[in-house]
């Protein structure tokens, strides 16, 4: 078994004990805090608790944020850190075959106490979502293994319209279709390759031209199934986190606090982008901006955006020196040590001053080049020291420890720069107790 399978193994069974110890000293929980969703099924409960078993991985797990899940209480969910859901589902028996399947999620979080005397594990309301998806991904599961059978009519279609409507696979004629149909992969292509039988086969002529309204009413549902299919299969302004760990922050800052750590493969949909961040769309209204070459754009994004809305740093500054020599500062991680130094000025002098943004974008890209220099060479160097050469310079400094724990993913943005030494710290607005003299 790999380290990563072990410390899944031991985050999940952390989070039960967790979960356990929440739940069993919540008074009177049940009837406070859930709130029981059920929905009728036509399958039978063996059938229903089947296809559960293989949705177990949706039955809990980490919530990036409480908005959107859980229900406000007395505490502002920005007080909440590590929230967490735990979903339980029971399938009862109805008459006739069927099955009624109850859902009930609780919602932990650790409350940060500003006074630090009520911290601690607290259970939330979940506000029903989590509930409602977990049905409705059961419906869509049912849906794809067990389409509906064809139910017997006293007046059957004409010979024709049936032939123009059915498929080489299946004889269940189309009918209305129920929404949930829309995000079945199974049932998308099966319907497709449907109309595309029925356009191409001899009676094409016939759906081409309906002899009467109801050929002409299943005509236009055909239509419109298809239109919508198209329209929602293929989603085309979703973004991909590249690596887990990648912060998303509230402002396109690289000295931003981040609002929590995304998941590699995490999707999000996109607002808006320029040249190095993007825009997307959390949960309902949450918002928050990710470092856009941590992410894989869809293909209709251009790699360089038509219009940026800030200038690139690389037309501002522009590297003129770089040597090696001891650490010019009194900074305890490199003191005394043999370091990376990298002279820094401006393109154009006579430039009015770029601001802080700007030189962290700079250095962000410098220190990025710089250790992969550093690790394809052999040497003793303990860092990177970049030294803007200007009227309102200064120096940022990382040692070679910290560059890795970024480079690996185990640092965000924002904590690498307060990890990094300033000097001036006002001049780079960045915050850290490592930023000073």
């Amino acid at each position: 078994m790999t380290r990563q399978c072990l410390k899944r193994k031991y985050r999940s069974g952390l989070v039960s004990l967790i979960m356990g110890f929440v739940l069993a000293n919540s008074t009177n929980a049940g009837a406070q805090i859930s709130k029981t969703y059920e929905r009728n099924f036509s399958e039978p409960p063996s059938v229903i608790q089947k296809r559960l078993q293989k949705m177990q991985s949706a039955m809990a797990g980490h919530l990036p944020i409480l908005d959107g899940f859980a229900v406000p209480g007395e505490h502002p969910f920005e007080r909440y850190q590590r929230a967490y859901f735990q979903a339980t589902v029971q399938v009862t028996a109805a008459p006739g075959g069927k099955s009624i399947v109850r859902a009930t999620a609780k919602v932990t979080a650790w409350y940060d106490d500003p006074a630090r005397t009520h911290s601690g594990y607290e259970l939330l309301r979940s506000n029903g979502r989590i509930e409602t998806d977990i049905l409705d991904q059961l419906t869509d599961e049912l849906a794809a293994e067990h389409p509906p059978e064809k139910k017997p009519s006293s007046t059957e279609p004409k010979p024709e319209v049936t032939s123009a409507l059915q498929t080489k696979d299946t004889d269940s004629a189309i009918s209305a279709p129920q929404p949930r149909f829309f995000d079945s992969s199974s049932v998308s292509s099966s319907l497709s390759h449907g109309i595309a039988s029925s356009m191409s086969g001899p009676d094409a002529g016939a759906l081409k031209a309906p002899a009467d309204p109801e050929r002409g009413r299943l005509q236009n549902e055909i239509a419109q199934l298809q239109e919508a299919l198209k329209l929602q299969a293929h989603p085309n302004n979703m973004a991909v986190v590249r690596k887990s760990g990648t912060a998303v922050v509230s402002t396109p800052s690289l000295s931003a606090k981040p609002v929590f750590l995304a998941t590699a493969h995490d999707e999000f949909e996109i607002l808006n982008y320029n040249q190095d961040w993007v825009h997307v769309r959390i949960s309902g209204l949450s918002r928050g901006w990710i470092w856009r070459n941590d992410l894989e754009m869809p293909d209709n994004v251009p790699d360089a955006p038509t219009q940026a809305s800030s200038p690139r740093s690389a037309d501002f500054y522009h590297v003129v020196r770089e040597e090696t020599a001891q650490f010019p500062g009194d900074w305890e991680p490199l003191r005394g040590k043999n370091v990376k130094l990298i002279s820094v000025q401006k393109i154009d002098e006579s430039a009015k001053e770029s601001g802080p943004e700007l030189k962290l974008e700079f250095a962000k890209s410098i220190f990025d080049k710089s250790y992969g220099e550093m690790t394809q060479k052999a040497g003793d160097l303990a860092g990177v020291v970049l030294i803007f050469d200007s009227a309102d310079g200064g120096m940022i400094a990382a040692s070679q420890a910290t560059l890795a724990k970024w480079k690996s993913g185990a640092l965000s943005d924002s904590a690498f720069w307060r990890s990094c030494f300033f000097d001036p710290p006002e001049t780079f607005a960045a915050g850290g107790s490592s930023g000073s003299r």
